[in-house]
């Protein structure tokens, strides 16, 4: 089968090229891709020297069931799925049921691609923050995949929801996602939020825990700006209202054992019905995806980028 596979020789230190096909094992099934969406992580880390040459990423893909898992769990043969794993940029991939979801016959795969991590993470965080209805809740980074996300969901929930993204041009699309405030950075935010989820770090980190209230709780979810995160004495500071908030890390592999099953298809499903936007801002064949991975490490673009497997 053709995957994109580290190639530290090729633009973007990716090539399309000719790898073994996988052995599914009995538990898992065999699907084939149909569309791939890139991150930011994944990305960034095919150009570091010590990711070897040959090694096949890709967390996100969408597809069909091409031959059901032996031991009976998960989707049957001819099933439109999405899935998340971690060698989705290939022409077939194994995946065991619990990273599977099922999406209807005519969704688009390109759009099912953008959800996994994306989506996973936001809908994961923001159930850790617990009710949002009637509180205010911050996404940094809100016009990055995670962050558009998180922002349609958060307002689903009843949360009003405060978006930070440093490009003017996003305000009015975040405002028609969801986001009922738009600022460039959190410093720029007046009144205080019960919750931030941070998808930026660095010194966006540190104002947005500034915005926090009594009780409030930062997720850190990812660290696009690379910088490091230095808090001051002053700014753990309890007095003034703001005593017993904190900061939390978070991972979506942290526990092995979680069946992202159901959430993938209900977010497949939402996907399906236009109740969520999965944010494609760049979409083309695999063949050229140097144009995607260049314009995702250069940060020129806020949202998702797709490719069609042809």
């Amino acid at each position: 089968m053709r995957a994109l596979v580290v190639d530290h020789t090729s633009p973007g230190h990716l090539s399309l090229t000719d790898v073994p096909a996988p052995r599914p094992a009995a538990h898992e099934a065999l699907m084939r891709v149909e569309a791939v969406s890139l991150n930011f992580g994944e990305v960034h880390e095919a150009t570091r020297p010590q990711m070897p040459d040959g090694t096949v990423l890709g967390w996100d893909a969408a597809g069909v069931v091409v031959q059901a898992a032996a031991d009976g769990s998960g989707p049957a043969e001819g099933e439109r799925v999405v899935t998340l794993g971690e060698t989705g940029w290939a022409e077939l991939r194994a995946v065991p049921a619990a990273r599977l979801g099922t999406a209807p016959k005519d969704a688009d795969p390109g759009a099912l691609s953008t959800i996994p991590v994306a989506g996973l993470s936001a809908l994961h965080v923001l159930r850790r923050m617990g009710s949002l209805l009637g509180r205010r809740v911050m996404v940094t980074g809100a016009s990055g995949g995670v962050g558009r996300y998180a922002v349609q969901l958060a307002a689903r929930s009843g949360a009003h929801v405060v978006a930070i993204s440093r490009n003017p041009a996003q305000a009015d699309g975040l405002r028609a996602l969801g986001a009922h405030e738009v600022h460039p950075e959190p410093a720029a935010v007046r009144q205080p939020v019960s919750a931030v989820l941070d998808n930026v770090g660095g010194q966006y980190l540190v104002d947005a825990f500034a915005t926090l209230s009594a009780g409030g709780v930062l997720y850190s979810v990812g660290r696009s700006s690379e910088a490091d995160v230095v808090l001051s004495p002053d700014d753990l500071v309890g007095t003034g209202g703001r005593h017993d908030r904190s900061i939390r890390t978070f991972f979506l592999f942290g526990d092995p054992t979680t069946d992202f099953s159901a959430d993938l298809t209900w977010l497949a499903g939402e996907i399906a019905a236009g109740r969520l936007d999965p944010g494609i801002i760049w979409r083309g064949p695999w063949t050229r995806h140097s144009e995607a991975v260049e314009a995702l490490l250069g940060r020129r673009l806020h949202g998702k980028a797709v490719l069609d497997l042809e």
